[in-house]
């Protein structure tokens, strides 16, 4: 009859000889691996569609100012009394609803081409500036653009197990169109 001590011995040296199952717990390791790439990869491709869809979102509230306002009007931050309804309007459209909003007020100024190709801020709206000389470039008259900031607040799908909660949000993206 053998000891406990050798009963023991005898059960780990026949454990450690047994290869059943070995698969069965290599592939659960794999698979947890393989769970955690496929639920970050399908956050932050849902992060990005969704930072899409806001950039979209903004786009459609400025070139709403756009319609809303002739340039007769000018200028609409001033001129156009339904701009903001109108705006806030497309800007939920969007496939977003009513989760994107605006962030602040709607904004509008004079802007000049600088020797960069950069659009440059050169007055507000009432203080019309004659020609781009600030912004180095004589020849250019300003224009007169809008801006639209929207706003969209993300949460991740996985929170905890993704890197998508340390991504920024809300979400604020800015569209700007030219008036005239």
């Amino acid at each position: 009859m053998l000891s406990g001590w050798k009963r023991t011995r005898v059960a780990l040296r026949a454990f450690r000889k047994d290869g059943r199952g070995v698969a069965g717990v290599e592939f659960a390791f794999i698979a947890g691996f393989l769970c955690v790439a496929i639920v970050n990869v399908s956050d932050v491709s849902v992060y990005l569609y969704k930072r899409m869809q806001v950039e979209n979102a903004a786009l459609v509230g400025a070139m709403s100012a756009l319609k809303a306002c002739d340039p007769s009007h000018l200028p609409a931050t001033v001129n156009c009394p339904g701009l903001t309804a109108s705006v806030t309007a497309a800007v939920q459209s969007t496939s977003l609803g009513n989760a994107v909003s605006l962030s602040g007020a709607i904004s509008e100024g004079y802007y000049c081409v600088n020797s960069s190709n950069v659009l440059q801020y050169m007055s507000d709206v009432f203080n019309k500036p004659a020609n781009c000389s600030a912004a180095g470039m004589t020849a250019l008259q300003p224009a007169d653009y809008i801006q639209v900031a929207v706003t969209f607040t993300y949460s991740p799908i996985f929170t905890g197990i993704s890197v998508a909660g340390l991504f920024t949000t809300p979400i604020t993206k800015t569209a700007m169109v030219r008036m005239l």
